[in-house]
């Protein structure tokens, strides 16, 4: 939930009455899900507190309380509190090394004809 004024953009939840609305939209997810006979798996439900001055606000579904993270994935990136990218970029370049360290591996020579489709790839 973002508000928006001429100057700036500022995040409802910095506020008690953001807060409030944030609990009330969860209650009225966990109403939506007992009329519909669903579950939400709160064990994978996390609490991700965005940027360097976000208040951090105990929220709560069915009556238990959410767990907060410093990080979670979302459409394949990963999202820390800081807002910057160095966790994601750190481990998509682990993961280019290492199935470059394969493509090495299996590949016996080492013309540059060869190799780079596989690197490309």
């Amino acid at each position: 939930m973002i508000t928006s004024t001429k100057s700036s953009w500022r995040p409802v939840t910095d506020k008690p009455e953001g807060h409030a609305a944030v609990q009330k939209d969860l209650d009225g997810l966990e109403k939506w899900t007992n009329r519909n006979v669903m579950n939400f798996n709160k064990e994978k439900c996390k609490i991700l507190h965005l940027g360097k001055n976000s208040p951090v606000h105990q929220y709560t579904l069915g009556g238990d309380n959410l767990e907060s993270s410093f990080a979670e994935k979302a459409l394949g990136f990963i999202v820390v509190t800081k807002l910057n990218m160095n966790q994601h970029c750190a481990l998509v370049a682990k993961a280019a090394n290492c199935i470059l360290g394969h493509i090495s591996r299996r590949v016996a020579s080492r013309s540059r004809e060869l190799i780079l489709p596989f690197y490309s790839a």
